[in-house]
């Protein structure tokens, strides 16, 4: 194990960048159409519980894998299990966060791209009804999808590069209390539409015919993983960076109610917008891109500077968590390669942002005709992460942690040693969630 590793400055040093992981595209973007499309506060309410029953466990899982191999997803295995075919937890880890950050960057791109609108007054002067054209003329372009892409990606790459302390630390020092004070003012000015009734109502009265619906659970199950960046190598990763006194437990249970309560409040940030203008919730990924730019429009004067603060909201979210999704792929390099961080952190990126080219073309531009099992390549990609790779690395996770490694050291990393806690920890990593997420798999297989 390496005595050289870089370490955080803090546990609420970590804490925040692994919230920062957590909260992004997928508590903001994936959410607000997830939990449209599924029904509203039945799809909210078996998500918490998933969060609970599945995600906390696996994620306490994920940080005692990270904090005792102190290596890269695939070197954590391979210290704490030497020789053994565990490793293709660090391997799907270390894949997925590639594949995720290679369309993760072209939606983001998108999301710069509309706050950059915004700024400019171009996005506010679309007449009504002319978000959609907006839209699609610009991710069916040639250059414009990236061009934004490059841009955010660059930053990224520059976060990264100076490092854990100087680069990831600090920078999600600065974004948490910003996202969470942006993200409170516009959820005080959503519960002041008119349809800020109906839009809470949606979010947390369940329509209980939706609980027979298996979809729906595999839509819970999937959004629990991508949220808490479970299963991606990101949280082994970055727990790789924690000294032996950290307490686990008390730092994913942190983790977990933190991004469920970002996941919450961004729902009462779009929901009553939603339906103060009449629009249908269920529009799909095209949500905040279309259906909200829309809602802006008919805001008047204030719709602007809610426009500007909500993709800038989305933005930063976005930015915290491309910069855990890289770092799994960096970390990888370092010890692969024998490079430093900065020759690491350059390859890794530049490598990921060509291959995001692909999706970024594939929305309408020239790759648009190419597709692949009947779905564009970043449709695909999209795909394969959410609804395989994501749910196969956390099964393999929570067998590890619950089957092969020595039941002694897995409740000893934890702090669970001799109590109830533990226990049942060990049994919901042992079977509970394996159980779970085999099931979404074959719902999702046969789908």
């Amino acid at each position: 194990m390496s005595n050289g590793r870089e370490r955080w400055a803090s546990k609420m040093g970590f804490i925040l960048a692994a919230v920062g992981s957590a909260v992004g595209l997928g508590n903001i973007w994936r959410f607000s159409y997830v939990t449209g499309e599924s029904g509203g506060a039945a799809f909210l309410l078996i998500y918490v519980l998933c969060i609970f029953l599945v995600g906390l466990p696996v994620l306490i899982a994920e940080f005692s894998i990270g904090r005792r191999g102190q290596a890269d997803a695939v070197g954590a295995f391979n210290n704490i299990a030497p020789g053994k075919p565990w490793i293709i937890g660090g391997i799907l880890g270390v894949l997925t966060s590639f594949l995720i950050l290679s369309f993760y960057g072209v939606i983001a791109g998108w999301v710069v791209y509309f706050l950059y609108s915004y700024l400019t007054g171009a996005a506010g002067a679309v007449e009504e009804g002319g978000y959609a054209d907006f839209f699609v003329n610009f991710i069916g372009g040639s250059t414009g999808p990236v061009f934004w892409q490059f841009l955010f990606m660059a930053i990224v790459i520059g976060i990264v590069f100076f490092g854990v302390k100087k680069g990831i630390e600090l920078s999600n020092r600065i974004f948490m209390p910003l996202l969470a004070i942006i993200l409170i003012v516009l959820a005080g000015y959503s519960l002041t539409l008119d349809g800020a009734g109906e839009g809470l109502s949606f979010l947390f009265t369940p329509d209980w015919s939706a609980f027979g619906e298996p979809s729906v659970y595999a839509a819970a199950v999937g959004q629990a993983f991508f949220t808490l960046s479970l299963g991606m190598g990101a949280m082994i990763t970055y727990s790789s960076y924690l000294p032996k006194d950290t307490k686990l437990p008390s730092a994913a249970g942190n983790v977990v109610v933190l991004d469920t309560l970002f996941a919450i409040i961004a729902g009462i940030v779009i929901f009553p917008a939603v339906f103060t203008f009449a629009v249908e919730p269920d529009a799909g990924p095209a949500l905040i891109f279309i259906v909200l730019p829309e809602v802006f429009n008919q805001m008047g004067t204030g719709g602007t500077v809610f426009a500007i603060l909500f993709f800038f909201l989305v933005a930063i979210a976005a930015l915290s968590s491309a910069i855990s999704l890289l770092e799994v792929s960096v970390s990888y390099v370092m010890r692969q390669m024998n490079m430093n961080r900065r020759k690491a952190t350059l390859l890794a990126g530049i490598v990921v942002t060509l291959f995001g080219i692909p999706s970024a073309l594939s929305q309408g531009g020239p790759l648009s005709e190419f597709t692949l099992f009947g779905l564009p390549f970043l449709d695909l990609i999209d795909t394969i992460t959410d609804q395989y790779t994501l749910p196969l690395g956390g099964m393999v996770i929570a067998l590890f942690v619950g089957w092969g490694w020595n039941k002694v050291d897995a409740l000893k990393e934890t702090g669970l040693t001799d109590t109830t806690i533990g226990t049942v920890w060990l049994w919901f990593i042992r079977l509970i969630a394996p159980a779970g997420i085999a099931w979404i798999l074959l719902l999702n297989l046969f789908s």
